[in-house]
């Protein structure tokens, strides 16, 4: 019997091919000429491009966020909504695995862990096909008004979960919707993280100081944001991919003379449908067209950053 990744593979993905249809913005610029890497980063690369999956859905609550009007009398659930986050682990993560694989790229992946308790096999898949399992809380709630010890078993409850699932333990991690407490970097530093991302202050990775020792910040990104930008309605796939291909030229421009990084998130219901992966396809096409670009997983960038004596600190 056919698999779901098999269908996807050999059927769902066939009409997605990233074939850049004639009249697409993508279609009509061509690639800028090849050009030496930068002085920025210590592998040489030019510009760093990092990639966000996030896996929520099942991790949400009964009456969760969604494109529905919030109207419904309290004491109901929302099914349509369900249904909507349902399609996160059905088809959204599985096109888009097969997306990362055929652009040869690698992603991390921030994991609720009440999200991969219910999916376990694929969390699993997940990492064997490369990518980083990322920490993104015990389940979709907030944990920025919890006292030290209740956001610590927060926190650590969605380790062990992609921990149990995996067989790795997160070193990154992600807030809901970045709302870190005060003590969220101690507590994160206490649990052996190396990074987290809930910070928009820079196009470049950089350490601050937590209890006395080093920790990497890879900052994320609302601008180049499927929850933000299409979910919220404010724009459709083309604009989407236009918005990010302009981010991506000035980043790439500037990288030339400083380190840049761009920072690019997909959300499993959001960015696995079939528009969306079509249109992150063609922008990977494009972007791998330029000299010195190189996809990379927040864990190795965290690390690069910790290495090279030239990582802004702060």
């Amino acid at each position: 019997m056919t698999t779901r990744k098999e269908f996807l593979r050999t059927a769902g993905l066939a009409g997605l091919a990233g074939i850049v249809l004639p009249g697409t913005a993508l279609a009509q610029t061509k690639a800028a000429p090849a050009a030496a890497t930068g002085p920025g980063w210590a592998d040489g690369s030019r510009l760093v491009v990092s990639v966000s999956m996030q896996f929520e859905a099942g991790g949400q609550p009964d009456r969760p966020e969604s494109p529905f009007p919030q109207n419904m009398l309290k004491g109901y659930k929302d099914l349509p909504a369900a249904t909507w986050y349902a399609y996160g682990y059905t088809e959204g993560i599985p096109r888009m695995l097969d997306n990362w694989d055929k652009h040869g790229i690698k992603v991390t992946s921030h994991m609720v862990g009440s999200a991969v308790e219910k999916h376990p096999a694929l969390a699993r898949e997940i990492v064997q096909r490369g990518h980083e399992a990322a920490a993104h809380g015990r389940d979709w709630s907030s944990q920025y008004m919890l006292p030290y010890e209740e956001e610590k078993k927060f926190i650590a409850d969605g380790v062990e979960a992609v921990r149990k699932a995996t067989g790795v333990t997160p070193v990154g991690y992600n807030a809901n919707w970045l709302r870190r407490g005060d003590n969220t970097l101690n507590i994160l530093q206490e649990l052996g993280f190396l990074y987290h991302i809930d910070d928009l202050s820079r196009d470049e990775p950089f350490i601050t100081k937590v209890n006395g020792s080093d920790f990497v910040v890879v900052p994320y990104t609302l601008r180049c944001n499927d929850i933000q930008l299409v979910a919220g309605q404010w724009f459709s796939s083309d604009q989407f991919l236009q918005q990010i291909k302009m981010e991506f030229d000035q980043l790439y421009e500037e990288s030339a003379r400083r380190k840049r990084m761009m920072s690019i998130s997909f959300h499993d219901r959001i960015g696995g449908t079939p528009q969306l992966v079509k249109a992150t396809s063609e922008l990977f096409a494009y972007m791998q067209k330029h000299a010195g670009v190189a996809f990379k997983r927040k864990d190795d960038i965290a690390k690069m950053a910790l290495a090279d004596k030239g990582t802004v600190r702060e």
